[in-house]
């Protein structure tokens, strides 16, 4: 959702990757939902993890910042940075996943999160 959001607000003034701690095949469809909602498509959106954005060829130096959505990925991006001199800022943002019983609790729990991340991103790139 960062990614997507990122990429909405800024178009391509401000290059954005998002990766994680592991890679998932497709992106979760409540997330696609809940972007959706707002105008941001995350349909086609496969997510990356810190070693498929190596093979790839996006070299970690070449990032000045690293934001960090779980204690897992900032424990990850620490260790990755710590040669890079790369900044790590490390975001609280409250994991949706397995949150909520039926549909429409679990898109409340994704919209939260989703707004959870759109006003940390409105706050630290305007």
């Amino acid at each position: 959702m960062a990614e997507g959001l990122m990429k909405k607000m800024h178009g391509q003034s401000i290059y954005v990757q998002s990766a994680g701690v592991k890679n998932d095949i497709e992106i979760d469809g409540f997330a696609v939902a809940v972007c959706a909602e707002i105008g941001v498509e995350l349909s086609r959106h496969r997510s990356r993890s810190f070693e498929e954005m190596k093979q790839w060829g996006d070299d970690l130096e070449q990032f000045d910042l690293i934001v960090a959505l779980s204690p897992a990925s900032q424990r990850m991006a620490l260790e990755l940075a710590r040669h890079a001199h790369i900044d790590v800022e490390y975001w609280p943002i409250m994991d949706p996943t397995g949150l909520g019983k039926g549909r429409d609790q679990k898109l409340a729990s994704y919209r939260l999160s989703r707004d959870q991340i759109r006003e940390r991103l409105k706050g630290r790139f305007g």
